[in-house]
């Protein structure tokens, strides 16, 4: 019976979890090029039940040979594995501007921070005092010759992400895009940012194939689906509901043991 209490809090955990990325994904609905999390759980090893005093085995001409009775398997709980991003591509919404830009494909933006390079799909740029292409949070946006410097320019970004003087037509520099060996293994940083880890590997410059197109005048919407998120959270509500009702069967059943042992003596 204790077992019990332990298997429904695990659930109950489990599923809090999953409501925490479920609430954290309906709050950023609206983020710019925010992908969505999701919890993924695994269940402990599970336990084969069989009769303890019956060896079930039979001996005969044929030899021998296991009967013992199967009762069956015993669940002894869950646990929350990892929390997983799904990069899926986001909408694009026109806003006119042309610091804003968006990726359509698999790969992101480098951008300098004061903890080294981090990596982000956000592309609501702007120009900033020194004349800097730099995101909202005042992080220098990087190209592949460092800096992008747009001072009292006018300028027009291609698919390839070469940015242009519109007036000349002189190439400035190429927007530095990267990807990453397995980029779901990515850490989320917080202002829609996101750093490379051991798993991840680190960063190489997208080239060909593999580069994504960089659509400008354009931003990239969150990828969350906020029916889907309402319906998973009242799967989660009534998930929880049910392991809540587990660990009360098992507070009655030790409850009137106690009661009956405490009795008898």
């Amino acid at each position: 019976m204790v077992r019990g209490w332990y298997t429904g809090a695990s659930g109950m955990q489990a599923q809090q979890n999953r409501l925490d990325a479920i609430s954290n994904n309906l709050a950023n609905v609206d983020t710019t090029a925010y992908k969505k999390d999701v919890a993924v759980s695994k269940s402990f090893a599970s336990l084969l039940l069989r009769r303890m005093n019956d060896d079930g085995v039979v001996v005969n001409s044929l030899g021998s040979y296991d009967v013992a009775p199967v009762i069956g398997k015993l669940g002894i709980g869950v646990e929350t594995n990892e929390l997983f991003t799904i990069f899926e591509q986001g909408s694009f919404k026109e806003t006119g501007s042309i610091t804003d830009m968006a990726l359509g494909g698999e790969g992101f933006f480098a951008v300098q921070t004061a903890q080294g390079e981090r990596y982000t799909r956000n592309g609501n740029f702007m120009i900033g005092k020194e004349g800097l292409l730099m995101t909202k949070d005042g992080y220098p946006v990087m190209g592949e010759n460092g800096y992008i410097n747009l001072k009292d320019t006018t300028f027009s970004v291609s698919a390839e992400g070469i940015i242009y003087n519109k007036d000349t037509m002189e190439e400035i520099d190429r927007i530095k895009l990267v990807r990453f060996d397995n980029e779901r293994y990515l850490q989320k940083m917080g202002q829609s940012l996101y750093q490379a880890t051991d798993i991840s590997g680190d960063a190489w410059i997208a080239e060909g194939d593999f580069r994504p197109d960089v659509v400008q005048n354009y931003l990239e919407s969150s990828n969350v689906n906020v029916v889907n998120e309402m319906v998973q959270m009242i799967e989660v509500n009534r998930a929880y509901e049910a392991n809540q009702k587990v660990i009360s069967a098992e507070d009655s059943m030790m409850q009137t043991l106690w009661q009956r042992v405490a009795l008898k003596a």
